[in-house]
């Protein structure tokens, strides 16, 4: 009897990093509050994510990352003033916050062991459920239906999915590369292998994976028994590698 897969409802938001490469402006600010024209990044981030139906929200924080859950909780001092001084506008984006239509959690990180970690430590609160992972560090414009497409893929397949995006090779080597196989008949693709920032002359293609994941749950079983890789840190692409070349129910890795 088939396995039934159950539908995507939540999504992971990895966001403990220290924001290093934008450094002096992340010294006492989460890079994820940095602005982006009116709205700190993280913002654009859950709001992709429930637009796309996925109404459960975990963010994987650390130290100094308290901001970004006093960016999406209430101030009621803050609403009144603005509601005395007749700044309806004003008043609408700021509530807008802590009315997104999704619910949010936290879990800090703790050790500062990689993007694998990290999204382990969503194992408790994800369950036996296919769910998305969204970084932080690439913005998806809200035209795009990257993440609905991703989440049919994963129903359609019961695997995990990856977003891809075709760079000049010279590039490749801060991206995770793929090596992929067209599927006859379908609009996404096979991946059958996975490089974390390989040299330009060793990557399998020019295609980067970009922040944005649905993973099957059987992630987590992987991650578990992955060892520190580049950096000395457990990565996710390491992982994705082991369930592109499996052949286990909720392995196999495809493309969008």
């Amino acid at each position: 009897m088939a396995t039934e897969i159950k539908s995507v409802t939540k999504a992971v938001i990895p966001a403990a990093g220290l924001g290093t490469r934008f450094l002096p402006a992340t010294k006492a600010t989460p890079k994820e509050m940095l602005p982006v024209v009116d709205r700190p990044a993280i913002q654009y981030v859950v709001e992709e994510a429930i637009r796309a139906g996925l109404n459960d929200v975990l963010m994987i924080t650390g130290r100094n990352k308290r901001a970004l859950e006093d960016h999406f909780d209430r101030v009621p001092v803050l609403e009144q003033q603005l509601a005395e001084q007749g700044k309806d506008a004003l008043l609408a984006s700021v509530v807008a916050t802590n009315e997104m239509g999704g619910d949010l959690h936290y879990v800090r990180q703790g050790d500062p062991k990689g993007l694998g970690h990290a999204v382990l430590r969503a194992k408790r609160h994800v369950g036996d459920e296919a769910f998305a992972v969204l970084l932080g560090d690439d913005l998806i414009d809200e035209k795009e239906d990257l993440l609905s497409r991703m989440v049919e893929v994963q129903q359609r397949t019961g695997g995990s999915v990856v977003a891809l995006m075709e760079v000049p090779r010279e590039a490749i080597s801060a991206y995770g590369a793929a090596a992929i196989e067209t599927v006859a008949g379908e609009d996404f693709v096979k991946v059958t292998g996975l490089v974390e920032k390989p040299e330009p002359e060793q990557a399998p293609s020019n295609y980067a994976v970009i922040g944005r994941y649905v993973l099957s749950p059987k992630v987590f079983e992987v991650l578990e028994n992955t060892a520190p890789g580049r950096g000395g840190e457990i990565q996710l692409t390491d992982a994705l590698q082991t369930l592109a070349v499996g052949e286990g129910d909720g392995e196999g890795v495809y493309g969008v």
